[in-house]
Parts: structure tokens; C-alpha cells; sequence
């Protein structure tokens, strides 16, 4: 039920954690943003709607308008879990997620990021 949790939380409460992530390494809230762009094929002003009213992880991602098919070139471990290795596809992109964000703030640029 561990997954149940992560997909009813805020996506703005998780958000703000993958910002705060980005930002101890010094990169930018536009990074984060233009990861979770490629990610769901939204756009800023959408992001900026999601991130301003009540949805969950869960609707943020369901209600992605393109995910992108390159996020599966996302591979590794995140969390002691190996990417490949998940089953529920929405438990994947929300590690896929995690994982971009952890290369950010490990100093990789973006266009080896969004996987170019």
C-alpha cells in the first residue's frame, strides 16, 4: 500500500522536494520544471495550474497531455530500486522522475538528462 501513499500525496508537496534537491546543488527550479516537461509533454502554464490546485501525484501524472517515450531510456537504481525493474507503470515515471532529478543535482547537464 506503500505506492497507494505516494500516489494520493500533493504533487505541489513534491514538487517543492525535487526543487529543494535541485536547489542544494545549485541548479534551478527551471531545470526541475523543464524535466517534469519533457517527462509529461505539459506545458509551464499547465504545470503552473497543476502546481497551484489540489492535484495528487497520481492526477498530475494521469492527466499528463504526452509522456514522453524516451523516459524509458531512463535506467538505474533510485531508491534501491532498479528502474527497469518495475512493474506498475506509474510507480516507473515516478522514479523516472526521481532519477532525472537526482542527475541534475549530481551536476549532469540537461541535454544528457532529457536523453539527447
Amino acid at each position: 500500500m506503500e505506492k497507494e501513499k505516494v500516489f494520493q500525496m500533493s504533487f505541489r508537496k513534491i514538487y517543492d522536494c525535487l526543487v529543494v534537491k535541485a536547489e542544494r546543488k545549485n541548479r534551478t527550479q527551471s531545470e526541475v520544471n523543464q524535466i517534469l516537461q519533457w517527462v509529461t509533454g505539459y506545458d509551464e502554464r499547465t504545470l503552473q495550474e497543476h502546481l497551484s490546485s489540489q492535484t495528487t501525484y497520481r492526477q498530475f501524472l494521469e492527466q499528463a497531455p504526452h509522456m514522453n517515450p524516451n523516459r524509458n531510456k531512463v535506467k538505474g537504481v533510485i531508491c534501491k530500486v532498479r528502474i527497469e525493474e518495475i512493474d506498475d507503470p506509474m510507480m516507473k515515471d515516478i522514479r523516472i522522475i526521481d532519477k532525472m532529478v537526482d542527475e541534475l543535482a549530481k551536476g549532469k547537464s540537461l541535454e544528457v538528462i532529457l536523453r539527447k
